[in-house]
C-alpha cells in the first residue's frame, strides 16, 4: 500500500515451487474425508493424501454494526485487500479517512498514508485508553499518542462505533457512542481476525478456544492432519495457557516444524510470545511476551521498570531518544515482557534479546549482569545499557 513493494514479490512462484518438484492445483477445497484421507475440490474433483496440512489462515472481523456494507468501509488481511485500498484511494481520492482500532496495522497504514498525502484528514477511534493497547502498557503508550498527534493524526481514546452512515451505498460519516458524528470518505476497521476453521471442524478435528487444536508437533487430533498458523490454537510460552499468535511469526516457524514432523524430526514448537513490532512515521515500536496489564490479568505479582535511553554515547551527534519498559514476576523474579518505543530502528531490535531472555527463564538477578556489545556511534555507554538498569531498577525495588 505504500507503494515500497509490489504484492507479487511476497508470493512464491509457482514455477519456484514446480521446478522443487511439488504438484500446484488451484482451487477451493470444499470438504475433508479424514476416514477416507481424502479432499474434495469445488469442481468435484477429490484428491487422496496420506499426510495433510491445513494452513486455512484468518479473516478480519467485521463488527455487526449498522452501514458495514457501504462501500468505502474496507478491511485489511491480505494483498487482495490492499489492492483494493489502493483502488479506492486512487479512484475515490477520499478526504476524511476514519480508522477504527488503533492495533499495529491501523497505526502503520495511518502514518503511511499520512507521508504520502498531507492534504488527508485521519481520525483513529479505539475502544480502549490506548493506542497500540494489545502490545503497550498505557505508559508507555502515552508517548505514541503524543508523537501521532503532533503528526496531525486525531487518536480518539475510550470511544466505540455505534453506527456508519452514508448515502446512495456510500460511507458519509459515522457515529460514536458519545453522539460525536465524524465525517469520513474512508472508514478502515481493524478490531482483530477469526481463524478459518470451517473446513477442520466439519472433518470433526477437536477444537480449542482459539482455534484447531494441535499438540506442539503441530498434529491435530487426527495424527495424518498436521495444522499450523492462524487457524491454530497456540499456547503462551509465558503463562502455558491457549492463545492466539496471529502473527507471521509463529505461522512460518509452526510450517517449519510440522515439514521437519513429517520427515522424522521431533522438534515441538515452543510456544508463543507474539513477540511484534510496527513503524509510525520515524518512531518504532516493538514488545513482547506479557505487557504489566496482561501478567496481572494472569494473576501476576508484577514489579516493573521504564528506562530512558539513548541510540548513542552522549558525546556523539545525532543522538536519538528511546525507552523501554521490563515487566517481572515479584515472587520468581522472572521475566515476562518488554516493551521498546525508539526514534531508531537499531534500538528497537533489542527486543529479541528481551524474548531471549524470556525463553530462557532469565531472572531480575540475571540481566543485572547483562553486558551488550557497545561501541559509541551505535549504542550508549555500558555504564548505560537499559536493560541492565531496568533490572537494577526491579532489584531495587524489591
Amino acid at each position: 500500500m505504500a507503494g515500497l513493494a509490489a504484492s507479487e514479490s511476497i508470493i512464491i512462484p509457482d514455477s519456484k515451487l514446480e521446478g522443487a518438484g511439488i504438484k500446484i492445483i488451484v482451487g477451493n477445497v470444499t470438504r475433508i474425508a479424514p476416514q477416507a484421507k481424502q479432499v474434495t475440490l469445488e469442481n468435484g474433483e477429490s484428491i487422496a493424501y496420506s499426510k495433510l496440512f491445513l494452513a486455512t489462515g484468518s479473516s478480519s472481523f467485521m463488527p455487526p454494526i449498522p452501514g458495514n456494507d457501504l462501500e468505502g468501509v474496507l478491511t485489511l488481511r491480505g494483498a487482495q485487500d490492499a489492492d483494493k485500498i489502493k483502488a479506492f484511494l486512487s479512484e475515490k481520492k477520499p478526504r476524511k479517512l476514519v480508522f477504527v482500532g488503533a492495533g499495529f496495522i491501523t497505526m502503520e497504514i495511518a502514518s503511511l498514508l499520512a507521508q504520502a498525502d498531507n492534504q488527508i484528514e485521519i481520525s483513529i477511534v479505539e475502544l480502549l485508553d490506548r493506542p497500540l493497547p494489545v502490545m503497550l502498557d498505557k505508559d508507555m503508550a502515552d508517548s505514541v499518542s503524543e508523537y501521532i498527534t503532533q503528526k496531525n493524526i486525531h487518536l480518539m481514546t475510550g470511544r466505540k462505533l455505534e453506527r456508519i452512515m452514508g448515502s446512495k451505498g456510500r460511507v458519509k460519516a459515522v457515529e460514536l457512542d458519545s453522539r460525536e458524528t465524524l465525517e469520513a470518505d474512508l472508514v478502515f476497521i481493524n478490531v482483530g481476525v477469526r481463524p478459518n476453521i470451517d473446513l477442520a471442524r466439519a472433518a470433526g478435528l477437536e477444537m480449542g478456544d482459539f482455534g484447531i487444536k494441535v499438540n506442539p508437533f503441530q498434529e491435530t487430533s487426527d495424527p495424518d492432519i498436521l495444522a499450523g498458523g492462524d487457524c491454530v490454537e497456540k499456547i503462551n510460552l509465558v503463562t502455558g495457557y491457549p492463545d492466539t499468535g496471529y502473527l507471521r511469526g509463529p505461522a512460518v516457524m509452526q510450517g517449519r516444524l510440522a515439514a521437519k514432523r513429517l520427515a522424522g524430526y521431533n522438534i515441538p514448537f515452543p510456544g508463543v510470545l507474539n513477540a511484534g513490532g510496527c513503524q509510525l512515521f520515524d518512531l518504532a515500536v516493538t514488545a513482547t511476551g506479557l505487557t504489566e496489564e496482561a501478567a496481572k490479568a494472569n494473576d501476576y505479582d508484577t514489579v516493573c521498570a521504564i528506562v530512558e535511553s539513548r541510540t548513542k554515547h552522549g558525546m556523539i551527534p545525532g543522538v536519538k531518544p528511546w525507552k523501554i519498559k521490563l515487566v517481572f514476576d515479584r515472587p520468581t523474579k522472572r521475566l515476562l515482557g518488554g516493551q521498546i518505543i525508539s526514534h531508531g530502528i537499531g534500538p528497537a531490535r533489542e527486543i529479541d534479546a528481551v524474548s531471549a531472555f524470556i525463553m530462557g527463564k532469565k531472572t531480575i538477578e540475571d540481566l543485572v549482569v547483562f553486558t551488550s556489545a557497545c561501541n559509541p556511534d551505535i549504542s550508549s555507554e555500558p555504564s548505560m545499557e537499559p536493560i541492565t538498569i531496568a533490572a537494577e531498577q526491579a532489584l531495587q525495588k524489591l
